[in-house]
């Protein structure tokens, strides 16, 4: 297998280097590249390799400029000493995003998980560019809100105070630490797409929460889940059978 490490820190090249020769003896690194213009040179005149090791943040700019110049459809392992927002994504693809500093068992599990894929998907069913896309995208979650209030008011809301939303009479409604109230204009499926998914879960069609709104959750009737929020609501918040495997991830997951 070859392979191809995109990065700029000399000691993390080498670092890489020893454990994939103790670990994983049948991969070759084939190419080194310590920056966007010269990955995307490289990429231009030779196949693509078996598997990329990429950092995010390069000296002369953020890794996913490089797709936008060149077509990369091989397997790719982020490594970078940015941390946790993109991990959901990838563990929804089989792909390992690899935080610095990085040990033999993050090497050992990560070739596992890149062997188990190649054996079950052809590589040509499985989308890479939704990996990237779903990358790019956790750069851009929400972390603040401004919210309408009475009056020609806009109050500044953090998504750290939220504990979940609801549709009440059509509209979408916020609950925050104290118990208040705030309606918002977009729909539960846009606040879904642009919230860290780490963070809050589509329990339903009617309500996206947080972890830390959740009180106890109540074993329910034909394999659902009743969830329990630490203020009471009107309506009973169930988790359906067939999300519930999804749901448990979620909630035990990794923030």
């Amino acid at each position: 297998m070859n392979a191809v490490i995109i990065e700029d820190e000399k000691a993390a090249v080498r670092n890489l280097v020893a454990l994939l020769s103790e670990v994983a003896s049948d991969i070759e690194v084939v190419a080194v590249l310590d920056s966007i213009a010269e990955s995307v040179d490289w990429f231009r005149i030779h196949e693509a390799p078996d598997l990329v090791f990429l950092d995010i943040h390069l000296a002369d700019g953020s890794s996913f400029e490089i797709f936008e110049q060149v077509d990369i459809s091989c397997p790719i392992i982020f490594t970078t000493a940015y941390d946790e927002y993109a991990l959901r994504a990838f563990k929804v693809n089989s792909i390992d995003y690899l935080l610095k500093p990085i040990g033999q068992s993050d090497i050992r599990k990560a070739i596992g998980k890149l062997k188990l894929l190649r054996s079950e998907t052809p590589a040509k069913e499985f989308d890479y560019s939704r990996l990237v896309h779903l990358l790019k995208r956790q750069e851009s979650y929400k972390t603040h809100f401004l919210v309408p209030v009475k009056g020609d008011k806009l109050f500044p809301l953090s998504v750290d105070m939220i504990l979940f939303f609801y549709i009440n009479d059509g509209l979408v409604k916020a609950v925050v630490g104290d118990g208040k109230e705030y309606t918002f204009t977009q729909t539960l499926d846009e606040l879904s797409d642009c919230l860290n998914p780490n963070l809050f879960f589509r329990v339903n069609r009617q309500y996206l929460i947080s972890r830390k709104a959740i009180l106890d959750i109540d074993l329910w009737f034909n394999g659902r889940l009743s969830v329990n929020l630490k203020f009471p609501v009107q309506d009973k918040i169930l988790v359906s059978k067939a999300r519930v495997s999804e749901f448990k991830e979620w909630f035990t997951g990794s923030l």
